[in-house]
């Protein structure tokens, strides 16, 4: 077993509260990992990733069992692929291609054996830009690291037991950041196919080169790729999209046209009512219902530019958001186990991005919240 699978393990085991046979051995094997820090309702937190140059955006199977997630692990890929981490075992296995880029991966709710997620190895350059990639980063330059809204990005699913995967998307232009409804009949996802269509203005055009994230929408369709409608048709980048559990509303950040701030928005399922929820004058965004869909936590610099803080805030907007972690660093892409009892995230807290996982104070949390004072106005 190696050394990441034990350190995985013994994490997993402290967040169940089952004791192991060599506490002594435990104590200093896991001593490093623990997080001394003054974030509230957070215990037991525990670095859950160590493999690969960096790893991020985590999401539970409906048992909480299975753990999907993204890794720069692969010595012949320089960028994400997508990884499945048993947590029962520690055990983890690549589900994507292997080729090209990948991002957004989420395990059907109504089948466990069904994972989608964002993919570019369909473009037949992504292994000639893999080796460029790799000459680039070996010459030992540098780029400031930024999301890449290629539009190769297309949307497919993978069977666990055949294998096999299928593409759900095929228009020209950004296809990523999906997620299925708890029924798993429909998926919710963010598009900018309207920016690659006949008619664009000039000026678009222009727009299109320096900002494709800007005609990014917020779509629906169904689980095989089918019926596919547009919800939201705004100025801006509108990404990140989740249903509740109960499967009832959308959840989406919505960054300004000129992209500077992002705030969060719920919408019916259908996509009706759309509502503004968070009014933080900085850049809000990765939000996520816990399973009581009381409250919806999220990611904010509101503290600084480069330091990223997770936020809870009442599923109505109608108190100020309650601060939940007080790390220099990143701290996002916050995400609830179906039962909500854990959290799990990604951070640069302990250097490269990885994921880490903690216990989840949901009564502490509610009690915050219900003592929070009322948004001061209203800004719609």
């Amino acid at each position: 077993m190696s050394i990441s699978k034990v350190l995985i393990l013994l994490g997993l085991l402290a967040l169940a509260g089952i004791a192991t046979a060599d506490p002594i051995h435990v104590e200093k094997v896991a001593a490093g990992d623990k997080i001394a820090s003054g974030d509230q309702f957070l215990t037991q937190t525990r670095q859950l990733t160590y493999d690969g140059k960096r790893s991020g955006e985590g999401y539970f199977s409906l048992d909480g069992k299975l753990l999907t997630l993204q890794s720069e692990r692969e010595p012949e890929n320089p960028w994400y692929q997508i990884y499945l981490l048993n947590l029962d075992t520690g055990d983890s296995e690549r589900i994507s291609p292997g080729t090209g880029k990948t991002t957004c991966s989420y395990i059907n709710p109504a089948d466990s054996q069904q994972v989608i997620f964002a993919s570019t190895h369909g473009d037949p350059k992504s292994l000639e830009l893999q080796k460029a990639e790799l000459e680039f980063r070996a010459s030992g330059k540098e780029r400031r690291y930024s999301w890449d809204y290629d539009s190769h990005f297309d949307i497919y699913r993978f069977d666990r037991a055949t294998k096999a995967y299928t593409q759900l998307t095929r228009e020209e232009g950004y296809d990523a950041e999906c997620a299925y409804s708890r029924d798993g009949k429909t998926i919710v996802f963010s598009s900018n196919r309207n920016a690659f269509r006949e008619g664009l203005s000039e000026e678009d055009a222009k727009k299109r080169e320096i900002n494709p994230e800007y005609f990014a929408d917020i779509y629906l369709m169904d689980a095989d790729g089918g019926n596919v409608r547009q919800i939201t048709d705004v100025p801006g980048y509108d990404g990140g999209p989740f249903f509740s559990y109960d499967g009832a509303r959308i959840i989406w950040r919505r960054f300004s046209a000129d992209g500077a701030t992002a705030d969060v928005y719920t919408a019916d399922a259908d996509g009706k009512n759309q509502k503004r929820i968070t009014h933080f004058d900085a850049m809000s965004w990765a939000p996520f219902f816990h399973p009581s869909n009381e409250y919806v936590i999220f990611a904010s610099n509101k503290e600084g530019f480069s330091n990223f803080e997770l936020y809870l805030v009442d599923a109505e907007g109608k108190k100020e958001p309650v601060r939940v972690t007080y790390t220099d660093g990143f701290d996002g892409l916050p995400v609830f186990s179906p039962d909500g009892k854990s959290l799990v995230w990604t951070s640069n807290r302990k250097g490269a991005s990885q994921l880490f996982m903690a216990r989840w104070n949901h009564e502490g949390a509610r009690e915050a919240i219900a003592k929070a004072p009322a948004r001061k106005e209203d800004k719609n």
